[in-house]
């Protein structure tokens, strides 16, 4: 008897692709002949050791990373890099520019100076400036030349905004530090143009457990033997990412979506389906003539979280209460923002985006 699909617009952890999923449950019990389960599976094996190399060669083939830049799979979350980057790499400064797009950056902005001396500067403010609905332009950018790093997130995925062209510095200025959790994979950038790359998985990469950072080389020579090991990303580096026990599953999740990304075109063909998702989601809510709202002006506007409402919350909680039922899943907004979130990462396919379109429209002649 045929079910009608379920489609997962969770912020995260997320929607993975099926293919993965059969993957892995057929590999559960006897990965690759070997007769055991990944999960129970010695990091140090020669096994994990080829996943791990895998994974890595998978993720620098996808994203164009330079022989200059090492990778990690660290544990700890994309939280846990807000004050590893700047134990790392501020030290000997007086200061870390810090850009605030959203939740995300301003929580990072409160957390990155608990743990060193130096001045966590306000480099841009846009709550301030443009109450979350826009996004502060590089040049606006109140940069000191001297600053060990230049902190952002380039897709806020709470406020849905999003930097529709990559942020870039000039050659002179200090390095860029990027959160790249909710849109890494999802399109084309240039890595040279970062120092630092970081992002948890259990958005785009695969469950939650691992968090990627890609580091360029020379940056490693700032991390202080003062530094305990286990937060040190030399020390990391220096074991092959077996300081210790890494997320051996996540990273086998990993591995499997990046080959699925292969399998798919890579990153310019999810660039492709991921604009043509967006736009048509966007263009459904600007079409019901008010009835759906989006606060944030289009060129800022997130290709991977896609925040609407009606303008009255309870009309809002029934949306996410009816959606709920016709298989379309975690569509409520952020808890402190209200309203509806869509979070259409690189697995959910354009039908997901187009049933919850048909939806929207449905439920407007119901209650508009």
């Amino acid at each position: 008897m045929m079910t009608a699909p379920i489609y997962n617009f969770s912020a995260g952890p997320a929607v993975l692709p099926e293919s993965v999923l059969r993957t892995a449950q057929s590999e559960m019990f006897d990965y690759n002949g070997t007769g055991f389960s990944v999960m129970t599976m010695s990091h140090r094996s020669d096994v994990f050791a080829s996943i791990l190399y895998h994974a890595e060669q998978d993720l620098r083939q996808l994203m164009g990373i330079p022989d200059n830049y090492k990778v990690l799979f660290l544990q700890g979350g994309a939280s846990a890099q807000f004050n590893q980057v700047v134990m790392n790499f501020a030290g000997g400064f007086r200061r870390v520019d810090s850009v605030v797009t959203g939740n995300w950056s301003k929580i990072a902005h409160s957390q990155m100076g608990k743990l060193s001396d130096c001045t966590i500067h306000l480099a841009a403010d846009g709550g301030r400036d443009y109450a979350y609905t826009d996004l502060p332009p590089v040049e606006s950018w109140d940069i000191g030349r001297d600053s060990a790093f230049v902190h952002f997130v380039i897709n806020e995925t709470v406020h849905g905004l999003q930097y529709g062209e990559v942020p870039k510095l000039g050659a002179d200025m200090p390095p860029l530090v990027c959160d790249m959790s909710s849109e890494i994979l999802s399109r084309r950038i240039n890595v040279a143009d970062f120092g630092v790359i970081y992002a948890g998985a259990q958005k785009n990469i695969g469950p939650s457990g691992a968090t990627i950072v890609i580091i360029r080389e020379d940056l490693l020579d700032r991390c202080s033997d003062r530094i305990p090991d286990v937060w040190n990303y030399r020390s990391h580096v220096q074991k092959q990412g077996m300081y210790n026990t890494p997320a051996t599953y996540p990273i086998y999740i990993a591995g499997l979506v990046f080959r699925w990304l292969q399998s798919q075109g890579g990153v310019r063909q999810m660039e492709t389906v991921n604009t043509l998702k967006a736009k048509t989601l966007y263009e459904a809510i600007d079409s019901s003539g008010g009835f759906y709202r989006n606060p944030v002006r289009p060129d800022a506007r997130s290709k991977m979280n896609v925040i609407f409402s009606t303008g009255n919350a309870d009309l809002d909680e029934r949306f996410a209460q009816e959606s709920t039922t016709r298989g379309l899943q975690l569509l409520r907004g952020y808890k402190s923002l209200g309203g509806m979130r869509a979070s259409i990462y690189n697995a959910m396919p354009l039908q997901g985006v187009e049933a919850l379109i048909d939806f929207m429209a449905e439920f407007q002649r119901r209650y508009g």
